[in-house]
């Protein structure tokens, strides 16, 4: 699974505190995981802090938005 983050996206991962970066890696590695969306459908993960929103399109993850509310 290849995963793609929009600049926006990746742009908040060099903004955020190392504890919510490394939220954040750990949605993007658990939306790989996921088998059941697999359309180009927005789809959302949810942390305790954090969250993003993403599209499968076959083996490709594109995350579009990603956010924490510290």
């Amino acid at each position: 699974m290849r995963i793609e983050l929009i600049q926006r996206a990746a742009n908040v991962l060099f903004d955020v505190p190392d504890e919510t970066h490394e939220e954040i890696i750990t949605l993007i590695d658990a939306v790989t995981k996921d088998k059941e969306t697999q359309a180009p459908n927005l789809a959302a993960a949810f942390g305790e802090w954090c969250w993003l929103v993403y599209t499968v399109d076959g083996d490709v993850i594109e995350v579009l938005d990603v956010g924490c509310a510290r």
